[in-house]
């Protein structure tokens, strides 16, 4: 594992970029969860997909981990899909046959930019989440729209707390879910973002992942569900929106975030899979 430096939009992003033995495959670039950072998620599929025989970058976003970027803590939804892209320019360097892999928010970040970046040759999404329809709708899909309404309103400086202090406090499996990743030896990690700003709330209401997703095609899409998770609404609406070349993969009995840590071996597998046969094989 390489520590790398690349601009984003005049920002300098850190990632780790992982190497396989002998010539590699392709090039991956790997997208974290909104919160994440390299060393969580990201960075274990990013290391399997190396074992895998692939060049695998995975990296912080701006404003978060070890990546520059005021304010901290900042979801800057159109600046994520121009780390996507920067990733794919530093990858560009060494391997043109470059592939994408979103892990939940950057899933919607990655349909974004391939949509419109045709240097990216393929696609594939795990726990896909667009932050903007979460923010609107709720993890679920349930939640009443004026939730995001009041959100705007406060229209203040200053950050806002993601998790509850105990997993008493959280509401619902998801909430659960995402509490004891990140805020317990599970997968916590001290520079994974533990609040948003305020300011990221106008931006986020604002985007729109699925906007470009069917600007994909002829380029090969997968989608990676969790038939559990209470998000993969979003995987299969995405699915729907997209052109051909698209293919859809459930994993049986698990939730969103356990595609973040227990599922990865067999996920790392179909999308191995995925990208071999539809680009580099």
């Amino acid at each position: 594992m390489e520590n790398v430096t690349f601009p984003s939009n005049g920002l300098e992003l850190a990632g780790h970029l992982h190497r396989p033995q002998g010539t590699p495959r392709g090039a991956i670039v790997v997208g974290h969860p909104g919160t994440g950072v390299k060393e969580q998620t990201a960075g274990l599929y990013a290391r399997q997909l190396a074992e895998q025989g692939f060049l695998a970058v995975a990296f912080d976003a701006a404003y978060q981990g070890e990546s520059a970027g005021l304010p901290r803590g900042l979801e800057d939804p159109f600046q994520r899909v121009e780390d996507i892209r920067a990733a794919v320019t530093f990858l560009a360097e060494e391997d043109e046959r470059i592939g994408v892999l979103g892990i939940c928010a950057s899933g919607g970040y990655g349909l974004a930019a391939a949509g419109t970046d045709h240097r990216i040759k393929a696609i594939a999404t795990v726990s896909l989440a667009d932050i903007a329809r979460q923010f609107r709708f709720g993890a679920d899909g349930t939640q009443d729209p004026a939730v995001l309404q009041g959100m705007l309103d406060q229209g203040r400086d200053g950050s806002f707390a993601l998790f509850p202090e105990t997993a008493d406090e959280t509401d619902g499996l998801h909430a659960y879910e995402g509490w004891e990743y990140y805020c317990t030896p599970r997968g916590e990690h001290p520079r994974s973002a533990k609040t948003l700003t305020w300011s990221s709330v106008g931006r986020i209401a604002a985007f729109d992942a699925f906007r470009a997703v069917d600007l994909i095609a002829p380029r090969p899409l997968l989608l990676v569900a969790g038939r559990a998770a209470v998000t993969s609404w979003m995987s299969v609406e995405a699915y729907q929106k997209a052109g051909r070349s698209k293919e859809f993969h459930w994993v049986d009995g698990a939730t969103h975030v356990d595609l973040y840590d227990r599922y990865v071996p067999q996920v790392v597998e179909r999308v191995s899979e995925f990208f071999a046969k539809n680009v580099w094989s």
